[in-house]
């Protein structure tokens, strides 16, 4: 189960992050369906969307799944494998993790782990981690007052040059010019 808050959830439909299919669906109360994270479909108003962690729970809700999405369906015979890793990874991205603590969980080896995971995914379980980081650093820098020491110690890096290095790879800024950006945006849609 995911420790995601309501506007982390909404952030991630927003960018149809995959990272975060199959660890909970977003369900919409005017059009009574659900989809995947990912789903390249309209998005709806905020107000009308609900997060559920697990498909059960969803479907007691009376929700039907999205034709576009198929959120009902498992798409690979390794989806499960895949998803306890993420499941994993999103419970313990603070923690400082190897692949063997993780190959360890799931009961495989750390070889096969990676391979399948890569290929189901695009991307390894240490990339994937740094994008889960990265995900709670934006969150972090947009929605609290928490230095940037703070953050990295707070999303896992033991090395705040390692999360400077990092954070600038995937957003081609520094934490402290990708908070003065947001924050310019954030007062002139106050003003709008």
């Amino acid at each position: 189960m995911t420790d995601l808050s309501f506007d982390e959830m909404w952030e991630c439909i927003l960018a149809c992050d995959r990272t975060y299919d199959g660890q909970f669906f977003t369900a919409v109360k005017t059009t009574k369906i659900y989809c995947r994270p990912s789903c390249r479909s309209r998005k709806p108003k905020k107000s009308n969307v609900e997060f559920y962690q697990d498909i059960g729970q969803v479907e007691a809700a009376g929700y039907r799944p999205c034709k576009r999405c198929q959120p009902e369906i498992e798409h690979s015979p390794h989806i499960m494998l895949v998803r306890s890793v993420i499941a994993y990874l999103l419970q313990h991205y603070k923690e400082r993790l190897q692949l063997r603590d993780i190959s360890d969980h799931i009961g495989i080896s750390s070889y096969y782990l990676e391979r399948v995971f890569k290929e189901e995914t695009g991307e390894t379980p240490r990339i994937y981690l740094e994008k889960i980081r990265m995900d709670k650093a934006v969150y972090l820098l947009k929605s609290s007052d928490l230095t940037n020491l703070e953050i990295c110690n707070r999303i896992g890096f033991h090395s705040p040059s390692n999360f400077y290095k990092v954070f600038r790879k995937y957003h081609h800024c520094s934490p402290t010019e990708f908070r003065d950006v947001t924050d310019k945006q954030q007062r002139r849609e106050v003003k709008a």
